[in-house]
């Protein structure tokens, strides 16, 4: 891993292009209490698109993997998170590139596309719907399962897989719970409206947290749906349907 110093943060990034040698750029950005690794390189993201001729980033989100923890709730809030994603281009001399988020990552993705049109050829938006206008539910107890002495005194079913996740990856807890609280901001059907990139919104069926992908498309100029069958909030990132659709959304699209 290589990293970036970026906003008085570390941040850690895995840049790697194809065996053949130069492929049009992804940068792919994790959800919340993940890391490049458990997002991208575990799944077989990573594989996928170099084996398809694509250079493949990706990068640990402040707060979360290998780059530096903050414990301050304003360094978490969506602007601030995309603007990693920004510097890092910049950072490797990346002018436009094809640009993937998966939950939080995907909300992140469209502040970037908001904030540095230039920089966002497509998106492609994993795990999150209209939740990204509407919601996505109540949080708080996942914040407080995560600060939490016990893991076994949480009872919130949501907190618990949470808590769970984040003990898994090994997460600061602490920097979770910062960032949990400011990361959620919502963008309005105006904001929606305002991302002309093509778009892909891909959901699972069974997914009970990112909410409609049709719904959210039908905001956005030049946006579709995918619906991930019998895939879950915690599963759809690494099905093979998704990646497939990734796949032929990027060659219908060429940067």
């Amino acid at each position: 891993m290589q990293f970036l110093s970026h906003d008085g943060l570390d941040l850690a990034y895995l840049d790697r292009q194809p065996a053949s040698g130069h492929g049009d750029p992804v940068l792919m950005i994790h959800g919340f209490a993940s890391s490049h690794y458990v997002n991208w390189v575990s799944p077989g993201w990573f594989k996928t698109l170099n084996d398809a001729g694509y250079r493949a980033i990706a990068f640990d989100n402040r707060g979360h993997g290998s780059s530096s923890k903050s414990y301050n709730e304003a360094d978490y809030t969506p602007a601030k998170m995309a603007s990693d994603g920004a510097a890092l281009l910049d950072h490797l001399g990346i002018e436009r590139a094809h640009v993937m988020g998966y939950s939080m990552g995907a909300r992140i993705s469209a502040f970037l596309a908001l904030s540095d049109p230039d920089k966002v050829a497509t998106l492609v938006f994993g795990g999150l719907g209209i939740g990204m206008v509407d919601g996505v539910g109540d949080w708080d107890p996942i914040a407080e399962a995560l600060l939490a002495d016990d893991p076994d005194a949480t009872t919130h079913p949501r907190g618990r897989s949470f808590r769970a996740f984040a003990d898994q990856t090994r997460s600061d807890r602490r920097a979770l719970a910062a960032c949990i609280a400011t990361s959620r901001e919502l963008l309005s059907e105006d904001d929606m409206a305002r991302i002309a990139q093509p778009t892909l919104i891909a959901v699972g069926t069974k997914d009970d947290i990112g909410g409609s992908p049709d719904e959210l498309a039908a905001l956005m100029p030049n946006a579709r749906a995918f619906h991930i069958e019998g895939r879950d909030h915690m599963l759809a990132v690494g099905d093979k349907s998704f990646k497939q659709r990734v796949l032929e959304f990027y060659a219908e699209n060429p940067l």
